[in-house]
């Protein structure tokens, strides 16, 4: 029963060491380009999808502000009445319709209220806030590819601990070979530590997906195609301190943020719509002026006159009341967005300088005891195991300790990184330490 389990795990393992071959060859078979952080923020704001779509807001408000500024066409009428051509050639007593008149007319429409200058403030004002939103817009985008680059990096560091347990457990695998062929070992501590070495490489098949899927979100951020190269980051996580107090941290957010900016730009905007709609209000004016000749027969001659005219609509019915009781609400409507987006803007102020104290504490304290202590206790172990001092459960139990320490280190430092990104993006600051709304450009 022993030989055929022992059989049965052999095919196992060989299978499985086919599959994870297999796809460490086709890993290697894709071109992969080793990018530092700042390499990949420059090209996610050059080519992120949502960024690039994001950027046409502006030009599209700018064509806004150009149609605004337009003035009201003239009209230009050309006019041929009283025609007797068309019914009898001449006129005479039995058709003195007529005589043939043709005139000439403009109109112009003078508009009241300062209307123009009215939509080109509220044109401005809409530009300002597609500007303030693209940038908000970068504030995202970099946090999600900060917080994807260190999600590599993390994960390559678990990815090498499952690698090095694995390399350790094959030499034990091949030692323990060795010892059961020589009589110094039961059959039955090999079958352990192969089920264990199993174990480990299902952990680093494990390891390398979780690796390839970070890739794949970095890729996606950086605008690149499914074809295209994928992205290796290189580099160290993010450490380091927060000098400023959460008070001070709100205070930047409130100065910096760019959605917090745009809103307040778009209650200037609403303010500005308001005042638009009651210059709607006001009736324009229409003057024209006009020639005209009356052509008649040769016995009775021809005419020439001009006139002038005006034209106002009477303010009976309507009066734009819809839209002023609509820009009043608008207006009503983005106070009530202010409160809530600085509460929010609080908030998020809050929990990232939470998460930053959070993270730094439990990095402080693996790094200080936890981390030392499990790495001794393996390198004892191990050695007693490899002298016959310790038995197989003991070296693995030390094994699966100095795992789960080195990937709470490992997470520790992702967590800390990202509470510093995160904190970043809460205050609306670049990576370079500027306020994104003078370090980017829309």
């Amino acid at each position: 029963m022993t030989k055929i389990f022992r059989v049965l795990l052999l095919w196992v393992s060989g299978l499985l060491t086919e599959q994870w071959s297999l796809a460490q060859a086709t890993s290697a078979s894709q071109a992969q380009q080793p990018m530092a952080l700042n390499q990949a923020v420059s090209e996610a704001l050059d080519k992120n999808l949502d960024l690039v779509a994001a950027r046409y807001d502006v030009p599209i408000a700018q064509a806004r502000i150009i149609t605004a500024r337009l003035r009201p066409n003239p009209i230009f009428s050309l006019e041929a009445s009283h025609l007797i051509y068309p019914i009898t050639p001449e006129f005479n007593k039995e058709h003195m319709a007529g005589p043939n008149e043709f005139a000439i007319r403009t109109d112009f429409v003078l508009e009241r209220g300062r209307k123009r200058e009215r939509r080109i403030e509220v044109a401005e004002g809409a530009r300002s806030v597609a500007e303030l939103q693209v940038l908000n817009t970068v504030r995202t985008i970099l946090l999600n590819v900060e917080t994807a680059f260190v999600d590599i990096l993390q994960a390559k560091a678990n990815l090498a601990l499952a690698s090095d347990s694995l390399r350790a457990f094959d030499e034990i695998v091949t030692v323990n070979t060795v010892r059961v062929k020589n009589g110094d070992l039961a059959e039955v501590e090999l079958i352990r530590s192969q089920v264990a070495q199993l174990q480990f490489e299902n952990t680093v098949r494990q390891a390398q997906l979780q690796v390839l899927t970070a890739r794949a979100r970095l890729q996606v951020l950086l605008g690149r195609g499914i074809t295209e190269p994928l992205v290796d980051a290189t580099g160290e996580m993010r450490r380091g301190t927060v000098s400023l107090d959460l008070p001070a941290l709100r205070q930047r957010a409130f100065d910096q943020r760019p959605d917090l900016l745009a809103l307040r730009r778009d209650q200037i905007r609403s303010q500005a719509e308001l005042r638009l709609q009651l210059a709607q209000g006001k009736v324009d004016y229409v003057v024209g002026s006009e020639y005209r000749r009356q052509q008649g027969p040769a016995i009775t001659g021809f005419g020439n006159t001009v006139g002038f005219f005006f034209s106002a609509n009477l303010p009976v019915f309507n009066r734009n009341q819809g839209e002023i009781a609509r820009a009043t609400q608008e207006q009503s409507q983005v106070e009530a967005k202010m409160r809530a987006l600085e509460t929010t803007v609080q908030n998020d102020v809050q929990i990232a300088y939470l998460q930053y104290s959070n993270a730094l504490t439990t990095l402080n304290r693996v790094e200080g005891t936890l981390l030392q202590r499990a790495t001794d206790v393996r390198q004892i172990t191990d050695y007693s195991y490899r002298r016959g001092e310790a038995n197989f459960l003991e070296l693995l139990d030390a094994q699966r300790a100095y795992n789960e320490t080195m990937q709470a280190y490992n997470e520790a430092r992702g967590e800390f990184a990202r509470s510093l990104y995160g904190i970043d993006a809460a205050t609306g600051t670049s990576p370079n330490g500027t306020p994104i709304v003078q370090g980017q450009q829309p």
